[in-house]
């Protein structure tokens, strides 16, 4: 069975690529969570952050926006000691304001799924790579949702980070035309709609 090279034999890696990363996400909550962790990926290694998804879970009420949003300094010092997340406090403190522009977004468009979605009129974006070099690290697309989220008050979500949100929620479908998974998630339909 072939798969896109990037998540080699590593079994968290291969499980994330086989059954999650591309696949369509329209839940809020399942959003905040990749938003809160490519975020706190900078600078690293995508694998060591999968290794810390646990611990973000338990840490982030599990990535629920509303009690985020509500943290505390007193939360946020507890954060910055626990060893099982990333312990920046740019990163963390970025989450926090996040949420709460995250919410805003809710507020303003029913969700945040219909908000991102927005972006591609409600369809996917299916690359056409054969190789890892062909694929881009940003978009034009994703340079236009980092700006509007800029624009909204959002931080630590550029371009390349959000390029790798619409690629992990489906958003964009950069599967390699070889792997397994490019036909599956070209024809897996929205179930929710």
């Amino acid at each position: 069975m072939k798969r896109c090279q990037w998540c080699g034999d590593d079994e968290l890696y291969v499980k994330y690529h086989d059954t999650e990363w591309g696949v369509p996400v329209y839940d809020d909550q399942k959003h905040f969570e990749f938003l809160v962790l490519e975020s706190a990926q900078a600078g690293l290694s995508w694998i060591t952050i999968l290794r810390k998804r646990e611990n973000y879970r338990k840490a982030y009420d599990n990535f629920d926006p509303k009690k985020v949003a509500r943290y505390t300094d007193a939360k946020k010092e507890k954060l910055l000691a626990d060893a099982g997340i990333v312990r920046n406090r740019l990163k963390i403190e970025a989450s926090i304001n996040n949420a709460k522009h995250f919410l805003e977004i809710q507020k303003e468009f029913g969700s945040f799924s219909d908000y991102i979605w927005s972006f591609t009129k409600g369809k996917p974006v299916t690359g056409k790579y054969k190789t890892l070099g062909e694929i881009p690290a940003r978009s034009e697309l994703s340079d236009t949702v980092s700006a509007d989220l800029k624009k909204r008050g959002f931080k630590f979500l550029g371009s390349v980070i959000i390029y790798s949100h619409l690629q992990a929620t489906g958003i964009i479908n950069d599967h390699l035309t070889s792997c397994f998974r490019y036909k599956e998630i070209t024809t897996f339909k929205n179930l929710s709609n």
